[in-house]
C-alpha cells in the first residue's frame, strides 16, 4: 500500500440539472476551481448510460463486462477526482435503482441528470496525487 496523508480543503455542494452530464460537469468544475484532488457524493436521477460490473476474467489486462442504465433511475453514488495529463477526470461508483431493478458499477460513459442530480464534494488538500496510464490494465490508474 501507498498512501499520503492530507486535509480536507474546500467544501463544495453543486446542482447539475435535467439532462446535463454529470461527470463532465465534475471535471469541469474540478477545472475551474482548480480542484487537483477530492471525494465526492452523488444523490438523485439519472438516466441512460454505461457501467461496468466486473471483469470477465482474472487476466490482465482485464476484459470489462458492460451494462447499461435504461431509462431513469435513483441514484447512489460516490467517486474520486483526480487530475491526469489531460486534467481532471472523474471515477465514479454508483448504485442505480428504478423498481425492482438494482444495479451497481463503474459509470464510464453515457449518463446524464434525471430531474435533479446532488453532488457535494470535498478537497483534498496536500498531497500529490494524479492518474497515470498503467501497462499492465490498460487503466488510469491512481498515482501516489
Amino acid at each position: 500500500m501507498k498512501y499520503q496523508a492530507g486535509s480536507i480543503g474546500r467544501a463544495i455542494v453543486a446542482r447539475f440539472e435535467d439532462g446535463e452530464d454529470f461527470l463532465q460537469a465534475l471535471s469541469d468544475l474540478a477545472r475551474k476551481e482548480d480542484i487537483r484532488s477530492a471525494v465526492f457524493f452523488l444523490v438523485g436521477g439519472a438516466r441512460e448510460g454505461k457501467i461496468v460490473v466486473g471483469p470477465k476474467g482474472n487476466e490482465m489486462p482485464p476484459e470489462p463486462v458492460w451494462d447499461k442504465i435504461k431509462g431513469n433511475s435513483e441514484i447512489l453514488g460516490t467517486g474520486t477526482l483526480f487530475w491526469d495529463d489531460e486534467g481532471p477526470k472523474a471515477h465514479l461508483h454508483m448504485a442505480a435503482g428504478r423498481g425492482e431493478s438494482v444495479k451497481a458499477g463503474c459509470l464510464r460513459q453515457g449518463a446524464s441528470t434525471f430531474l435533479v442530480l446532488e453532488a457535494v464534494v470535498l478537497e483534498i488538500k496536500g498531497i500529490d496525487a494524479r492518474r497515470q496510464k498503467d501497462p499492465a490494465t490498460g487503466l488510469s490508474l491512481l498515482r501516489l
